[in-house]
């Protein structure tokens, strides 16, 4: 293999395997050209020194292009084409010049060409370069001659389909890399946001019931216990769901996110009103319900200064699910402060929106008629099967 990513946790290292192809590959299949070299010294090469000097010039501009080849930018480059041609035309002229063993460099030459040219360049480049070995070497040896052409055109065309294989799985294992890291990245974004929203929701809820039991403390102390209890209580279940976003297997029910929302209304002296009708959803489904409640109901207690929140659920022609969120806050915050900007509409409703469009629904968010504030989420009673992933693994939006 030539690239191997193993990811542990959120770490991945690469790793390369020198085995790969390339221009040391093609070095081995110069020894083709012993033939001619060793005529250099047995006085059977005419003009000895103007061969050597071919053999030279030919050798170099072979190791040129082989290594130039492996790389798409080097490949392509105008050098690169310009040493191939070079190579043909020293090529031509020595075959043409001794014969013999000398026409054994068209095969190189076919090795060279296969490398350094792709489709769809390759068909005719590598149709010239056989019919040329083939010319040359017929002139010498007659039809015996088309045995080098048959070499050279095979030559050409396999080593061109090696190293394309080899660099389309090359490329494979890079993409694979890549969706390797962006998983990685997008369970961390996940993770993240995650626990950005169940800290947001649960944070809020603590302090709105820790304000509830220091005003009752003084004359209600059963009440004050109370309250201290449901602090107590939401702590706890803030540990589970955090241990369960950490495993990446948390999905609540849509019941649980009621009970809870009205437990928060009521701690921060809002009145809850809480009505659900419809067909039984799927658990995709009532996840997402879920999180629209908590992020809707986070910011009713945040931001609204309302005295009355309403929650219903109800079916929509059957085959589809509706949720509203109204309060009658007038936008003021719950504990005195204004609502920060961003807030209506900010980046939790955002992201919720993009969730809820994924499966097939929509999110609208805005001023009532009259006053207060609406959250309505539309979605499919049976939600797409992407919704299960995106659920578990999917970026969650932090409270806006």
């Amino acid at each position: 293999m030539a690239w191997l990513r193993k990811t542990r946790g959120t770490s991945c290292e690469t790793f390369r395997d020198e085995r790969s192809p390339n221009g040391y590959s093609l070095l081995p299949w110069l020894l083709m050209g012993m033939g001619a070299f060793s005529n250099l010294f047995q006085g059977e090469t005419p003009d000895p020194w103007i061969g050597g000097l071919g053999l030279l010039t030919f050798n170099s501009l072979y190791i040129y292009v082989s290594f130039r080849s492996f790389a798409q930018e080097t490949r392509e480059a105008t050098s690169t084409r310009v040493a191939l041609a070079l190579l043909g035309l020293v090529t031509c002229a020595l075959a043409l010049a001794y014969g013999g063993n000398w026409l054994l460099f068209f095969p190189l030459l076919g090795l060279a060409t296969g490398a350094a040219v792709r489709m769809p360049r390759l068909r005719p480049v590598g149709l010239v370069v056989g019919v040329l070995a083939g010319a040359v070497s017929m002139f010498h040896d007659g039809w015996s001659g088309l045995d080098i052409a048959y070499a050279t055109w095979i030559s050409t065309m396999v080593t061109a389909a090696i190293l394309s294989l080899s660099e389309a799985v090359r490329q494979l294992r890079t993409a694979r890399e890549e969706l390797a890291r962006r998983a990685v990245e997008e369970e961390r974004l996940r993770f993240s946001r995650d626990l950005h929203d169940l800290l947001g929701h649960t944070l809020s809820v603590i302090v709105v019931k820790s304000e509830a039991a220091r005003r009752l403390a003084a004359g209600d102390v059963a009440a004050a216990q109370a309250q201290l209890n449901d602090i107590e209580a939401v702590g706890r279940q803030a540990l589970t769901e955090i241990r369960e976003a950490v495993t990446g297997y948390r999905q609540g029910t849509l019941r649980d996110e009621l009970d809870r929302a009205e437990s928060a209304l009521r701690a921060a002296g809002i009145e809850p009103v809480v009505r659900r009708s419809g067909p039984p959803l799927v658990p995709q489904t009532e996840a997402l319900l879920g999180w629209v409640v908590r992020e809707a109901v986070t910011n009713v207690v945040r931001h609204s200064g309302a005295a009355r929140c309403e929650i219903v659920v109800a079916g929509s022609g059957g085959e589809r699910v509706r949720l509203t969120v109204t309060d009658d806050g007038g936008g003021g915050g719950g504990r005195g402060q204004a609502m920060p900007p961003g807030a209506v509409g900010g980046t939790g409703l955002k992201g919720l929106t993009e969730r809820l469009a994924t499966a097939g629904g929509t999110l609208t968010a805005g001023r009532g008629p009259r006053q207060g504030f609406v959250v309505t989420a539309e979605l499919p009673v049976e939600a797409r099967g992407l919704v299960a992933e995106r659920v578990e693994v999917g970026v969650a939006s932090p409270v806006g």
